[in-house]
């Protein structure tokens, strides 16, 4: 294992170090539980929109916390979920009043542990509501979730709750939306090589020289069928032909695209990828009319891509195009 670390059990308490360090004027780190939080919360009469899971896929969720996205995440141990002591005690720290939403992936621990988070809250008089990621198209179920796990769709929720709450949207308007945007996201993921959690050493599964994964989750779950390495034109369409089925998208839909790096997989390659998704979407009448392409939600140094597509109605593109600023994106400030 070759990693720029010093003790795999301080991975996690030393990168929230160093993030307080780099962005002060954004950001502020809680420890004992660990959790980030923006330099300015509360915001006294908005809603607090919070999320967290595993350390290990940065800079989702502590990269996106700030303006015009999260006010909190909480990390947990690398791909392990997050405590509901960390979850409460975040909650309470950024809470300005109008209620608290939950941005939560559907992985068994996670859904767990906000839901008992969600509970303690509400004993004690919090307005709490929560939105269910679970958008990958690859399975129905996997050794980490009941039902499909939450992926890609998460950061673009994050964007357009975090835009929404900012603009004064109330809890339930903000719930409301959030389940929205969850039913009309649709991800599928692959990977070429494997990744290596920092505690255990070696890499979490075996890929030979000329294989890889189709539909592997982002903690390196098994995805639908592993095969010889094919061209990249080849791998897309593995990938959005059930993506493209699934939901299902239809000509005329329009659609954000975000064409996500695993964590290995550099941006001449995403780009290689985003032009066959762009050509397959213009044969299927889907128009993409907003896009991320990059690393956003990612699986430690795993080489592999992820295609998440949200059919977006006018109010999600609205908000898209709503400043933000945090530690992993800065654009309209």
């Amino acid at each position: 294992m070759k990693k720029l670390i010093n003790d795999p059990a301080n991975v996690v308490p030393e990168s929230l170090e160093g993030m307080a360090k780099a962005h002060p004027d954004l950001i502020k780190v809680h420890f004992n539980p660990n959790f980030v939080y923006r330099a300015d919360a509360p915001r006294p009469g908005k809603v607090a929109v919070i999320s967290g899971g595993g350390s290990g896929h940065e800079p989702m969720h502590v990269g996106f916390v700030g303006y015009g996205m999260l006010d909190a995440a909480c990390p947990g141990a690398v791909f392990t979920s997050p405590t509901p002591d960390q979850m409460y005690e975040a909650a309470k720290m950024v809470h300005g009043g109008a209620g608290i939403l939950m941005i939560v992936k559907n992985y068994a621990g996670d859904v767990m542990n906000f839901d008992m988070a969600a509970d303690l809250l509400r004993g004690e008089g919090f307005e709490v509501e929560s939105v269910l990621i679970a958008d990958d198209v690859a399975v129905e179920s996997s050794l980490y979730s009941q039902g499909r796990r939450g992926t890609g769709t998460t950061v673009l929720a994050e964007k357009i709750l975090g835009a929404a709450a900012e603009r004064g949207y109330d809890l339930k308007r903000l719930a409301a939306l959030g389940r929205r945007v969850a039913e009309n996201g649709r991800s599928m993921g692959m990977a070429l090589t494997s990744c290596t959690v920092p505690h255990v050493g070696k890499p979490t599964f075996e890929l030979g020289e000329d294989e890889m994964e189709i539909g592997i989750g982002i903690h390196g779950e098994p995805g639908r069928y592993r095969e010889p390495l094919k061209k990249a034109d080849e791998i897309v369409e593995r990938l959005m032909e059930p993506i493209l089925n699934d939901l299902p998208f239809k000509a005329g839909d329009r659609v954000i695209c975000m064409v996500n790096s695993m964590g290995g997989t550099p941006l001449s390659e995403l780009y290689i990828v985003y032009r066959k998704v762009a050509e397959l979407c213009e044969k299927a009448g889907v128009r993409i009319v907003r896009n991320l392409i990059g690393a956003y939600i990612t699986s430690l140094e795993m080489a592999g891509t992820s295609i998440t597509l949200l059919r977006a109605d006018d109010e999600m593109l609205e908000l898209w195009d709503h400043p933000v600023k945090t530690p992993a994106l800065r654009w309209g400030m």
